[in-house]
C-alpha cells in the first residue's frame, strides 16, 4: 500500500479545424504587436526581460502573463536554444510558434523569452554561457531545467505561466525545485511546430503554474481536443520501485502530506494499490529503464544536432560536452537493442494503467541539489533522478508534479502519471487534489 511504501522509503500538430473550432471567437492580432513593457530579472530568468507581445486575442487566459523558453521561435526575433553559437549561426524566426500563437489567441501576453540549459541537454539549470537562474525556493540550490528561466520566472512572480519544453523532465524537475505546478502532456498533443527539436520522440511541450486551475486553463487552450480520452482516473496505483529511488526524508515528507487527508484522497482517486512498475522480464529494474532511455534519446538528439555540432563547433560547457560526444559513439546494434526495449515498455506501460489508472510517485529523488555540486556526486543524482522521470517518457505518457511537500525547507514534488490522452483529466484531478491537500 501507499502508507508503507512512503513510510518504508521515504511534434505533432494539431489538427487545423479543431484548432479554428476552438479558437473561433479569439479575435486576433499578429505575434509581432510589440510592447515596450519590460519585467524585473533579478532572478536571472530572461534572456530577454525587453520583448514583450500583448496578447493577439481574447479568452480564458486574459489578463495573465506567460514567459517562453527560448527554444520557442517568436517572429523576428532569433531562437537561442542556450548556446551562442546557435544564436550566431541562426537567423531571426520567421514564425512565431503555434504554443506561444496559443496563448496569445487565448487572451495571455507574452512577458520574455527565458534561460535553458545549452541545448536543452541537462537537468540541472547551469549554463556556463549565461548563467543559472535563481531558485526562488531556495536560492543557495539550483532551479532544475532544461526549462530553468520559465520556472524561475513562474516561481519568483513575474508571469502567471511558464512555457517550457520537457524531453527527460525538463518541466517536471524544476517544477519539482521550484515549489510549482509543472505538466509534461502526452506526447504529441501539443504542437512543437517552430520550437527548436532535441529528441523527436521524446520532446513535448509543457507548462508550469502556481495555481491548479490556471494549470488547467492551459492545457485546455493547447492540448489536441480530437485525442482526448474521457474515462475517469479512479484506480490509484503507488509506485513502490520508484518510492525506493527517492531519500528516505523525501517519501516521509510526502507521505505526512498525503496522511492528514488520507480519507479525501482516496475518495478521489480510490484504495491505494501498491504496483512495482519495472516488473517487466527481460526489461530490468528502474535503473536499467533510465539506460535504455540513455541511448535511445541520445540517439535522436545526435541524429537532430550531430551535423550541426560537428560542423559548428560550439563551446560546450561540461556535463553537456560529454553527453554529446556520449550520443556521438552510440553503435546502431546497441541503438537497435534499446530501442526494442522501449517498446515492451512502452506497451507494459500501456497495460499497467490501463484506461483508468494514476500512478503516484516522487518527482525527484530529494531537493533541488546545492549550487556547486560536485559534477561526480550531481551524476549519481541524475542517475536516480532519470530512473524516475524516464517512465513517462518511455511510454509517451501525461506527467504532473504537484508541490506537497518540504524537506529542509525546499520543495520536494510528487507526481501523477496517467494514460496517454488522459491530460484533462489528469489536470482536473491535480486540481481538485490541491484543493484537498491545501485545506
Amino acid at each position: 500500500m501507499l502508507l508503507r511504501t512512503v513510510r518504508v522509503h521515504r511534434h505533432d500538430l494539431f489538427r487545423t479545424a479543431d484548432r479554428q473550432r476552438f479558437q473561433h471567437s479569439f479575435p486576433r492580432r499578429p505575434a509581432s504587436s510589440m510592447s515596450t513593457r519590460s519585467v524585473k530579472n533579478d532572478n536571472n530568468a530572461f534572456i530577454d526581460p525587453e520583448l514583450h507581445v500583448q496578447h493577439s486575442g481574447g479568452g480564458p487566459l486574459t489578463g495573465l502573463r506567460f514567459a517562453a523558453k527560448d527554444l520557442f521561435d517568436v517572429s523576428g526575433h532569433i531562437t537561442g536554444y542556450g548556446q551562442p553559437t546557435w544564436r550566431s549561426t541562426h537567423d531571426p524566426a520567421k514564425h512565431t510558434s503555434q504554443a506561444v500563437q496559443a496563448l496569445l489567441d487565448a487572451g495571455a501576453d507574452l512577458a520574455g523569452k527565458t534561460h535553458l540549459d545549452e541545448l536543452a541537454y541537462s537537468l540541472n539549470g547551469e549554463n556556463i554561457h549565461y548563467g543559472t537562474p535563481v531558485n526562488p525556493a531556495c536560492p543557495d540550490r539550483i532551479p532544475g531545467g532544461s526549462s530553468s528561466g520559465s520556472a524561475v520566472a513562474t516561481a519568483d512572480g513575474s508571469v502567471d505561466i511558464g512555457l517550457g519544453s520537457d524531453t527527460g523532465g525538463s518541466v517536471r524537475v524544476p517544477a519539482s525545485y521550484c515549489g510549482l505546478l509543472g505538466v509534461r502532456p502526452t506526447h504529441g498533443r501539443v504542437t512543437l511546430q517552430h520550437a527548436c527539436t532535441l529528441a523527436r520522440s521524446y520532446d513535448t511541450c509543457g507548462w508550469f503554474a502556481r495555481n491548479a486551475e490556471v494549470l488547467r486553463q492551459v492545457g485546455d487552450v493547447l492540448l489536441d481536443p480530437a485525442s482526448r480520452q474521457e474515462q475517469p482516473l479512479q484506480r490509484w496505483l503507488t509506485a513502490a520501485d520508484a518510492f525506493k529511488q527517492c531519500d528516505k526524508a523525501t517519501g516521509q515528507a510526502i507521505y505526512e502530506s498525503l496522511q492528514g487527508h488520507l480519507a479525501e484522497v482516496k475518495g478521489l482517486l480510490g484504495e491505494p494499490q501498491e504496483v512495482t512498475v519495472a516488473s517487466l522480464e527481460g526489461v530490468g529494474s528502474l535503473s536499467d529503464w533510465w539506460q535504455v532511455f540513455r541511448i535511445t534519446q541520445a540517439a535522436e538528439i545526435w541524429e537532430e544536432l550531430g551535423d550541426w555540432i560537428t560542423t559548428s563547433k560550439p563551446d560546450l560547457g561540461p556535463g553537456t560536452k560529454e553527453r554529446f560526444h556520449m550520443a556521438s559513439q552510440l553503435q546502431p546494434d546497441e541503438i537497435q537493442a534499446a530501442r526494442k526495449k522501449r517498446q515492451k515498455i512502452s506497451v507494459h506501460l500501456e497495460n499497467l494503467l490501463g484506461s483508468d489508472g494514476v500512478l503516484m510517485l516522487p518527482t525527484a529523488p530529494g531537493p533541488a541539489p546545492f549550487l556547486r555540486t560536485p559534477p561526480a556526486e550531481l551524476d549519481l543524482f541524475r542517475s536516480r533522478l532519470l530512473s524516475l522521470t524516464c517512465i513517462a517518457g518511455l511510454g509517451g505518457l501525461p506527467q504532473v508534479s504537484l508541490p506537497i511537500a518540504k524537506v529542509n525547507g525546499c520543495p520536494v514534488g510528487l507526481s501523477l502519471i496517467s494514460p496517454k490522452g488522459s491530460d484533462e483529466r489528469l489536470l482536473q484531478v491535480t486540481e481538485k487534489l490541491m484543493q484537498i491537500l491545501k485545506h
